[in-house]
């Protein structure tokens, strides 16, 4: 044992623990804190103490819901979103019981439906677990972690405010990693003042002038929301984006819909045929009048059964070849801000295109790129003054986002999916390591196990999963109980 490891056994000893068992939750987004509303819920009398690290000053935001700016909205209806997946319609309910939408006329659509401001969301989480806060049933431990060592059968956290937290189990809720920018572009760029290569980051856009050229790498949801954002902010320039096969996200049906077609009674074994089946039903709705969206929330709603009868290569084949059509169907943008992207096209402010960077310099300030048409061999050069990255997040590189997963990585704790969607585990959801083991107090929840339960970013799917996690940890602590 190194005199580091002998220090922080002993300072780590002078830790009290409570008599009841401890369960860390690492992240305090929906995924973290639906794994303890719903620990909670299940336990009853029986409850564990619980610690959600979380920095932010509110648990159930996270990264997806802590957004102030006014442009980002929830992506489904809020009557399809809540933290109980046995109760749909609590988020609507909770709007209207709090008249949360007071100062947001544009919230609701012709049809009834409601898009409010994506924040209210986070706001109606928050407001579940209060009551679990001010009871001291749920502690909110303000910091960041900072590393995570094996202690016996359990595991001691320090944090970044000089904690060491023992806890029974564990349970990894972060969130996912930020976009990686092409290579050769941010090394060009990474010292350009309107070179954005994070759009999380707190007033990334405010750099970006109103009559500015830009250049958006990426076209799904998040580039949807940049050039939204960049909209209400006041910007008029003309705006390129640009992604490896010009694919926009789709908005959703004009009258909601009713999932159509079954997936599981006879399940597809490779991508192919999965492809093919979804084109096959997809024509047999539109003879019934339904369009592609309820099949795509079909194949969405039995996706865990449907990912578990794939091989892994198949499972590869699918993330390789069909994730970015799939990913610009099923994660739909609001209605407001389909009108934006709609009225910029016609406006011919906005241009998609399919291709990619081959070459960029600066001169100034001024940004020349050289682009690749995916289906033409002449390039296309053009000027920018502002370049953001929105390619999404960078799965394959989530152990080097913080350095405790990076620890418990080399440690063998845990290790990459074979799929590259997150980190590798059972389905029990309980961390695998590096020589196929299963960690049992070191379970995975949210987007994170997406390589093992498939569907897994869409809100209904991850409470869901929280539900399913919470479950799992329940039962383990009943087990340890017992014996």
């Amino acid at each position: 044992m190194t005199p580091a490891e002998m220090q922080f056994q002993t300072e780590s000893s002078t830790e009290q623990k409570s008599q009841r068992p401890l369960v860390a939750i690492i992240g305090g987004g929906v995924s973290g804190a639906g794994v303890a509303y719903h620990l909670l819920k299940l336990a009853g009398n029986d409850a564990p103490d619980i610690v959600v690290f979380e920095p932010r000053p509110m648990l159930g935001r996270g990264l997806a819901y802590d957004t102030v700016d006014p442009a980002h909205r929830i992506n489904v209806p809020a009557a399809k979103m809540s933290l109980q997946p046995d109760d749909v319609e609590e988020f609507q309910r909770w709007i209207e019981a709090n008249n949360a939408v007071r100062d947001d006329p544009e919230a609701a659509r012709e049809n009834g439906q409601l898009f409010p401001r994506r924040r209210v969301f986070g706001d109606y989480v928050g407001s579940l677990l209060q009551p679990f806060l001010k009871s001291g049933a749920i502690t909110h431990r303000r910091a960041t972690v900072t590393a995570i060592r094996r202690k016996r059968d359990g595991w001691v956290i320090s944090d970044d405010k000089g904690g060491l937290t023992e806890a029974d189990i564990v349970a990894v809720a972060t969130s996912h990693p930020p976009p990686v920018a092409p290579g050769r572009l941010a090394a060009t760029l990474g010292d350009h003042p309107r070179f954005i290569a994070d759009t999380t980051k707190p007033g990334a856009l405010e750099v970006v002038r109103p009559q500015d050229r830009v250049l958006v790498i990426g076209n799904g949801l998040t580039a949807a929301d940049v050039i939204a954002s960049l909209a209400r902010n006041g910007h008029e320039g003309p705006i390129v984006a640009i992604s490896r096969r010009g694919l926009r996200s789709r908005g959703h049906a004009a009258a909601p819909q009713e999932p159509f077609g079954d997936f599981i009674a006879d399940p597809a074994s490779s991508a192919v045929a999965l492809l093919r089946k979804i084109r096959a039903t997809i024509r047999q709705a539109a003879e019934q009048g339904l369009s592609w969206h309820a099949v795509i929330d079909q194949v969405r709603s039995q996706g865990h059964d449907l990912w578990r009868t794939l091989p892994v290569a198949e499972r590869r084949r699918v993330v390789r070849h069909l994730r970015p059509y799939w990913d610009v169907h099923r994660f739909r943008i609001a209605p407001q801000v389909e009108a934006v992207l709609d009225a910029a096209i016609e406006a011919r402010r906005l241009e998609v295109l399919a291709g990619s960077v081959a070459h960029a310099k600066v001169e100034g300030e001024t940004i020349h790129v050289m682009l690749q048409p995916r289906h033409a061999g002449e390039r296309l050069e053009r000027t920018f003054d502002a370049v953001v990255v929105t390619t999404g997040p960078a799965h394959g590189g989530i152990l080097q986002t913080q350095p405790w997963l990076g620890e418990l990585g080399r440690e063998g704790y845990l290790v990459l999916d074979p799929t590259g969607l997150g980190l590798a585990c059972s389905e029990r959801s309980e961390a695998i390591g590096a020589n196929g083991q299963v960690i049992p107090s070191l379970l995975i929840s949210g987007p994170l196990a997406r390589g093992t339960f498939g569907e897994l970013m869409g809100l209904p799917q991850i409470t869901e999963h929280t539900v399913f996690v919470a479950r799992e940890i329940a039962e383990k602590l009943k087990e340890a109980a017992t014996r």
